[in-house]
């Protein structure tokens, strides 16, 4: 008989919890239901609410840190990267219309604007270009949509956005222990 995904607040022990794939938004209605911290990034938002499954400990939430300055509008080649900028509309926008419409925050543009405080952004267009043709970066355990929608496009080429994502669909509704590989 085919297993299906229960509903998030059905869920009763952290094993049972880390079997099915949830959004965020899920997890912090469990944990809003536990009575838990809803904050933090997926990864500790899910062992703090499978912990107080568990009866265990509750991790305590990690400290926000403080919002950083970001750039805003106008920027140009000569403009500096603070420390701690986002991958922004600001600097999308003025890549694009620096390399192209071609652009996106791919994985090594993502790591050179996150480590990239005191270099300017003619040294990020720089770097955009020296990494076309890079294979791809390695994508996080946090970011499962992504990774599966990489692995399903370099097994069907052809494959349209729509079929990936009712591939998708049936994929985060099988459990962890029984998914295969993208078909």
């Amino acid at each position: 008989m085919e297993e299906t995904r229960p509903p998030v607040t059905a869920v009763r022990s952290g094993a049972e919890l880390r079997r099915w794939y949830w959004l965020r938004a899920e997890l912090q209605e469990l944990a809003t239901a536990l009575g838990v911290s809803r904050s933090g990034g997926k990864e500790e938002l899910l062992r703090r609410v499978a912990a107080a499954l568990d009866g265990e400990a509750v991790p305590a939430a990690a400290p926000r840190r403080p919002a950083a300055r970001q750039l805003t509008a106008p920027v140009g080649p000569g403009t500096v990267i603070p420390a701690g900028q986002r991958c922004s509309l600001v600097l999308r926008q003025f890549f694009a219309a620096a390399v192209g419409p071609g652009f996106r925050f791919d994985e090594h543009m993502r790591e050179f604007i996150a480590h990239g405080e005191g270099r300017t952004l003619a040294e990020a267009v720089e770097h955009w270009h020296r990494t076309r043709g890079l294979p791809p970066g390695h994508v996080g355990e946090q970011f499962e949509y992504n990774r599966f929608t990489r692995a399903w496009f370099a097994a069907h080429p052809g494959g349209t956005r729509r079929e990936c994502r009712r591939a998708w669909w049936e994929h985060r509704g099988l459990p962890v222990d029984r998914r295969g590989p993208v078909g």
